[in-house]
Formats: C-alpha cells, structure tokens, sequence
C-alpha cells in the first residue's frame, strides 16, 4: 500500500501507527531471512515510538506513522551506522541526518538500515560485509546498487518507503531492478549533512517508493535549505499539490546513446515509450550530447579520487574497528587492510593513483574538463527541451556472482545514470513496461536544474502502475 493511502487511514483512524508497524515487522519476519535487505532493524525503538504517535494529533504531521526504512550511510541518531563495512562495526551515531530528521519531526518511524555496497561503491549490493541483497523479483538476481537493500524493502513490503543516496545511479538503478520509482534529486536541493561521504561532488539523497506521488510527497518534505550543509542551495521547494499539472513537455532523446550493447527488449520498450509520449501530445525531438561517451569513464576518475580522500578518514583510532599492531603505521596498515572490501581498496587505489604525482594532471584535471564540457551540453540541451529521457539501464538484472569478478562489466550498468550526477541535474527513473522475463523496462526522466516538478508530473503520465504502455 502506498504512502498517500496509508495516510488517509491513519487519518481517519482506521488503524494505528501501533497496528502498522506491527503488520510491517511481521512482513521483515516473514521475508528478511531470504532477501537480506536491513543491516539492523529497530523493532523495539519503531514499536515504541509508533505507541506515543498512536496518542498524538495525526493532522499534525505530514508523515503520521509511516514505517520508513534508511540505507545505512545515513546517520540516525543511537542506531549504528556500518556502510556495509567491518570498519564501522559497533559504530552508533550520535545525531541524525538533515533529511532523516525532518522525516522524524513529521511523524515518521525509522523501522530500521538497509544493506548497500560497503560505502556505496557498486551497483549490486553485492559487495557489503553483511552479504548480498537479493532481488525482490527474483532472489536468484542482483538487486542493483548500491542502495539495493533500500529497494527491496519497499518491494517485498517491509517498509513503506526509503530514503537511499545517489552518487552514479545507486537510487535509479536498484530502483529500476525491482520495478520502483526513484529519484535523484538536484545537486544542493537535498541537504547531505548525515551522510557519509564517498564522493562528495556526486552524492545526493533521496527516496525509493512504490509510485510517482509517494516519491514526490517525501522529496517535498526532505528538500529544502540547510545552514550545516555547504553545497545546499537556498530556493523554494514547490508543494505537493503544485507538482502534478500533466502539462505536454517538450523532449530530447539522445539517440546516439542508445547503442548495441542495450538490451533488445530494451530498446524496443524504450521506443514505444517515445512513440506514447507523442501520442499524448509531447513534442519529441532528437539531441546531440558529444560528450556523453566519456561520461562513465569521467564518473570513476572523479569518485574515485574524491573517495581516496574522504575514506582517509577510517584509521581505527576514533571509531569502529580497530586491528591490532606494534605501532601507530602498523594499526593504520593492518585497520584499513582488514575493515575495508575489495571493491572500496579497489576504488581507493584508482584514487590514489589518479591523484599522484605526475597522473593529476593527465587523469584527475582531465576528467573534471570533460565533467564541465558534458556540463555544457546539458546547458545547451535544455535551451531547446524541458526533459531529456534515456533508458535507466542498458541491461536488465544478472545472477549474483555472476559479474563479481569483471568489474568493468558491471560499472557498465551506470552508463546512463552517472550523466545526471556529473551534470548535478534531477533525474528519476519509472518504470514502464513489463518485460517478458518478469523485470521492468524503466526510463529515466532527467530535468533541468531544480525541476524536480517537471519530471514528477511527466514520470506521473507514464508510470506503468497508473497506465500500462
């Protein structure tokens, strides 16, 4: 059940925020031993709070006891905060994030922290210290990444709603993977104070539902200025009943990016999707983006390098895990050696390396002039057209294990969905179509910069729940 109509109920008195939560832990119960989607659930701590909103006013809060669950690179306040990672084992958080707090302070309750690639770096959940996220479809397949555990939650029906992050595509594409909608907001609208880093140009916030309306409904609500935040930007957030006019948009379809390692299927879905929207009355036309290409290339240089920096941070002497050593080198060596993963040494050493002296400036200042000219030629775009579309994915989920040991297979799943963090704009994926295997087919809407509301009311106009294409 969906957000808004869960709401009405509870409004209405029809159930309690207890009697909820208590019908969404039985699910957990029932489902989490197969999907491994939470790191720690808060059973206790949800039921409790779900008791003292049972009391309360529910016309007081926008949120009235709505079960939410949050990927665990998002600070709570006393829940501990792992990333996926041995290194942050025992960790608890002392405050919470911006965005989980305004959450709190409507009336929601953290049911608990999904499962992610350790630190967000993957886009399978395959690569976490508490193992896999199997997908809600299929547990047999990949639930994307690298907020898998926040999109099966949703799926199978342990929580409501999530709030996951966003660094290359780690909301759109295990959203895309399991048939959800989500969304990547615009760089600065979401506040990221509360969430651990790993790259700190790229990352950005936001929610996984069930539909268009409950995604849109929490962005209104998590969005918005936020003075312990440097990179938040101070404009109006539109209200909810202003986001949805089904106005006809015109729209830029890049074609050259559609190239033959898309899934037949795919593409097929891909252009009846273009073929309906005309049919509704949008305009569709063609664009060029010349640099699109080096996109995914640009994306790795670049978060690897931020994510060099930002997990130096993770020495074993002010938090987590600590390994034991004759001297301070010793514990640093052996700390990082053991509590991080393959895939984050992997990422880190990249880094490190695109930083070094004598490669700086052929691989890190390179790929940030690129980054700027594949800037420009969304500018540009978006002088023409309101919305740029492109499938969320090239391809549809593989088996677990499958891609673990070909890296560049895999980051091959974020080809479409790093344009929209390097550029900074929104984008959200919806999915579409179903496909003949039993997955989705999913497009991904991407808006210029602070029009989360054109691409909420086009994503509306086409969401598969609401209108089968």
């Amino acid at each position: 059940m969906s957000v808004l109509e869960l709401l009405k109920l509870l409004r209405k008195r029809e159930i309690t925020p207890y009697e909820l939560i208590l019908e969404y832990i039985k699910v957990i119960e029932e489902k989490e031993n197969v999907y491994n989607a939470f790191i720690n659930v808060y059973k206790e701590d949800a039921i409790k709070r779900a008791l003292e909103l049972s009391k309360a006013n529910p016309e007081e809060y926008l949120l009235y006891g709505i079960p939410i669950a949050v990927k665990d690179n998002l600070a709570v306040e006393n829940m501990e905060l792992t990333c996926g990672s041995r290194i942050l084992l025992g960790f608890k958080s002392p405050y919470s994030a911006t965005a989980v707090k305004r959450l709190i302070n409507e009336g929601a309750i953290i049911i608990g922290k999904t499962n992610l690639d350790e630190f967000g770096m993957g886009c399978s959940t395959e690569f976490s210290y508490f193992g896999p996220t199997k997908n809600a479809i299929n547990p047999e397949y990949v639930a994307g990444g690298s907020s898998g555990g926040s999109a099966v939650a949703v799926k199978i029906g342990e929580c409501a709603i999530s709030l996951g992050s966003d660094t290359g595509g780690s909301i759109r594409q295990p959203s895309a993977f399991n048939g959800l909608v989500g969304l990547k907001p615009t760089y600065g609208r979401v506040s990221r104070y509360g969430l651990v880093a790993f790259a700190s140009s790229l990352d950005q916030i936001g929610p996984i539902g069930l539909n268009v309306k409950d995604v849109a409904y929490i962005w209104t609500i998590i969005s918005g200025y936020d003075p312990k935040d440097s990179t938040s930007v101070n404009i109006q957030v539109e209200k909810f009943d202003e986001i949805f006019k089904f106005k006809k948009y015109k729209i830029g379809v890049p074609r050259d990016i559609i190239t033959d390692d898309v899934d037949k299927e795919i593409k097929e879905g891909f252009e009846y999707a273009i073929k309906k929207l005309t049919d509704m009355g949008h305009i569709v036309e063609d664009i060029k983006l010349n640099y699109w290409k080096y996109a995914l290339s640009v994306y790795h240089i670049i978060s690897s390098s931020e994510a060099s920096s930002n997990l130096l941070r993770y020495d074993g002497i002010r938090y987590g895990y600590r390994a034991d050593g004759k001297d301070l080198i010793e514990i640093y060596f052996q700390t990082r050696s053991e509590g991080f993963g393959e895939e984050v040494k992997r990422r880190i050493l990249i880094g490190t390396f695109c930083l070094s002296y004598g490669y700086y400036d052929e691989y890190y200042i390179k790929a940030s002039k690129v980054r700027r000219l594949l800037k420009e030629d969304f500018i540009n775009a978006f002088k023409n057209v309101d919305v740029i579309i492109t499938p969320t994915v090239p391809t549809f989920p593989w088996k677990i294990g499958e891609r673990i040991d070909d890296p560049m297979k895999m980051y091959l799943a974020d080809i479409y969905t790093v344009l929209a963090n390097l550029v900074g704009i929104p984008a959200i994926s919806v999915p579409i179509q179903k496909a003949s295997n039993g997955f989705y087919i999913n497009l991904q809407i991407m808006g210029n910069y602070f029009r989360e509301a054109d691409i909420f009311d086009l994503a509306e106009q086409i969401f598969y729940g609401n209108n089968s294409i």
